[in-house]
């Protein structure tokens, strides 16, 4: 017997509270065992369509639903006894007549005669979409028989809906028809679970230890199986440099990981580096290869490291041991030297000047920093001043050598001036997640290692949750990304309503200083939720009070507390998110307590529901910063820095999403509304 999983009864079971999951796990394991079991009070759902779907008993209330067919039984949905009746009616298996695919399809007579109205009604009011597109074409593109023409009826207002109806990859093809992208046509199969669709939706399981992997994971799915519209950026050769950019919740993580795979996969002798410029990003990298890469000697191939430690080691290997200078005791250093060098200017720029520009971009000498164009900073400076500063650098320098210290990015350049020498390279490709805060002195490294080599380099990220470094030209640092840079436009893991709210955080196109664009129009989210709760209460503990009571709500809705997450803007308003938890804890007990972090350390994560709190006017901003300031040009880059940071918090939900703050709130919030 074959017994699969489709990714449906995954969605469904994680809606089920923690009781009713683990029931459910002990009855799917029994199905896999003895199918036939008694104990599972099998029934014939009567009323459905596709004459082989049955339930199970889990408990009083809760039922498996089945499709047996053929010696394979499939175990398609879980839930409460009345839904799980109503799924099953609503739908059937079929194999796609065109592509050879096996599909769970809602059947298109059951979809409320509302709905049905609404694509009418629509449809005169509004230019139809697919009007012009022949059924082989709809075919194609994994579109059921019986759809066809309510998707050629679909207007810009009615795709988000009608999508949601379909098929999985019938729905992504036509979002990414809608987004001015045209999909390529579905490969054809003679298995219907063989075909790539349906190895997406539909998991074998051949042992006991598979199900409990797929039944203990069930969020994970998406780091293994790709979606079509991101498989071309996987496969797709470049002669050079490559880029591929997309907002929050596209995929750009799950893409770097396949390329990362598909490079290892190739070729036997391949050095392949996933790498980020955060540890904590990279370990959640390297935990979800063992699920692309089974094979240990194919992962073996890979090595993911974060971009700093990496140095320190390879320098230590290179050139012999080494301290690090850190970034205090640099600071420490340039304020003697300009002591010393009677240098009367703000020991805030001294360093940012040093930390952005000379140390940065390797700055010899006098003369080349004289010559330098200002990368990577707003302020001007004539050459005069220019020349009055450096003698607090140059004294900065020499400083450290004596010491025997090396600062980080002192590592980067050392390194790529060693592999652009013509050094054995440790590795063959790199590619780099999160690359949006790559910062100078590691691109002239990565540039080193693999920028010359056709699929040498390839960076995943989004300007939009920039808010580690500021914008520097790539090309100046050695890296050429124009014309070999894709974008990524239909989100997989944040809902159409907390995705367009968080965008209006971001102008419509951002701009990077080398002219390179991330146009957010056209981006589309492949399910709907409740839009986000926005608010603004008096003080901050009628806001804890709040907050408390809608995370309580959520888990009397089945949400675990894992699943939930408290954000706050930095550790000064880490109180504020300890208070929330003290009165979510007296509503709900101490079992189910949401995680907490600040903003930056949020990213790369994910949770169900989000609740973004102390977001007053003095907060986000924060006004500490803003006084840093020294002209105009820096506060707008501040601003926008923080802008990103409010748009990372938002979008680490993806159904549910609370922003607030105490009187007065932040100017950003009346944004997002």
């Amino acid at each position: 017997m074959t017994f699969r999983i489709a990714d449906t009864f995954s969605d469904a079971l994680i809606k089920l509270s923690g009781q009713e999951q683990k029931a459910a796990k002990t009855a799917a394991f029994d199905v896999q065992m003895n199918p036939e079991n008694p104990g599972l009070q099998m029934h014939r759902v009567a009323r459905a369509k596709d004459p082989h779907f049955w339930t199970a008993r889990v408990n009083r209330d809760i039922r498996l639903v089945l499709h047996k067919r053929d010696g394979t039984t499939l175990l398609a949905w879980v839930g409460h006894h009345d839904d799980a009746y109503a799924w099953a009616e609503r739908r059937r298996i079929d194999v796609h007549p065109r592509t050879g695919a096996a599909q769970i399809v809602e059947i298109r007579e059951t979809v409320e005669d509302v709905i049905i109205q609404r694509y009418v009604e629509e449809a005169v009011k509004k230019p139809r979409l697919f009007a012009e597109e022949d059924d082989d074409t709809l075919l194609s593109w994994g579109v059921p028989e019986d759809w066809l023409g309510t998707v050629r009826d679909a207007t810009e207002d009615t795709v988000l809906d009608i999508a949601g109806h379909l098929p999985v990859e019938a729905g992504e093809a036509l979002l990414q028809a809608a987004t001015g992208e045209r999909p390529a046509p579905a490969p054809q199969a003679d298995d219907p679970y063989d075909h790539p669709d349906a190895a997406r939706r539909f998991r074998l399981t051949t042992t006991e230890a598979d199900l409990a992997a797929a039944l203990e994971a069930p969020w994970e799915k998406w780091t293994v199986w790709l979606h079509p519209a991101q498989k071309e950026f996987v496969d797709r050769d470049f002669n050079g440099p490559a880029r591929v950019i997309g907002s929050a919740g596209t995929g750009k993580t799950v893409v770097a990981l396949h390329r990362a795979a598909r490079l290892a996969r190739e070729d036997a002798e391949a050095r392949v580096l996933l790498t980020t410029f955060n540890a904590r990003l990279a370990e959640g990298l390297a935990s979800k290869l063992p699920m692309l890469l089974p094979d240990k000697a194919v992962r073996d191939r890979i090595t993911t490291r974060a971009l700093g430690p990496l140095a320190r080691e390879l320098y230590v290997d290179t050139f012999g041991p080494v301290e690090e200078a850190t970034p205090a005791h640099v600071s420490e250093i340039i304020a003697e030297a300009a002591a010393a060098a009677e240098v009367t200017v703000a020991p805030s720029f001294l360093e940012d000047e040093w930390r952005l520009v000379v140390d940065a971009w390797a700055v010899a000498d006098r003369d080349a920093y004289r010559d330098l164009p200002r990368l990577g900073r707003l302020t001007r400076m004539a050459a005069s001043r220019r020349d009055m500063i450096w003698d607090v650098f140059a004294r900065t320098r020499s400083e450290l050598q004596a010491q025997g210290k090396r600062t980080r990015a002192q590592m980067f350049h050392a390194l790529a001036a060693h592999y652009h020498g013509g050094a054995p390279r440790p590795f063959t490709h790199a590619v780099v997640d999160e690359a949006q805060d790559i910062s100078v002195p590691e691109l002239h490294f990565l540039a080193s290692l693999a920028g010359d080599r056709p699929n040498g380099l390839f960076f995943a990220g989004d300007i939009g949750q920039r808010i580690f470094r500021a914008p520097f030209p790539w090309k100046a640092a050695g890296v050429e990304v124009r014309g070999r840079s894709r974008s990524l436009r239909v989100n997989y893991r944040t809902s159409q309503q907390i995705r367009i709210q968080s965008d209006r955080l971001l102008p419509p196109n951002l701009t990077e200083a080398d002219g390179n664009e991330d146009r957010r129009t056209g981006v589309v989210s492949l399910f709907d939720g409740p839009p986000p709760e926005i608010s603004e209460f008096k003080d901050a503990e009628d806001e804890a009070k709040a907050v408390a009571t809608w995370l309580a709500g959520l888990i009397g809705e089945g949400f675990r507390g894992s699943e939930l997450a408290l954000l706050v803007r930095s550790e000064d308003e880490l109180p504020r998110a300890n208070a929330v938890r003290k009165e979510f804890r007296s509503l709900v007990g101490n079992n189910a307590d949401p995680e907490i972090r600040v903003m930056h350390d949020a990213k790369g994560s994910e949770y169900r529901a989000v609740a973004v709190i102390a977001c007053d006017e003095d907060v986000i901003p924060k006004e500490e910063r803003l006084l840093e300031a020294r002209d105009e040009a820096m506060i707008e880059e501040m601003m926008a820095t923080e802008r990103h940071l409010l748009y990372v918090a938002a979008t680490r939900a993806r159904e549910r999403l609370w922003v607030s703050g105490a009187y007065r709130i932040s100017e950003f919030l009346e944004d997002l509304v």
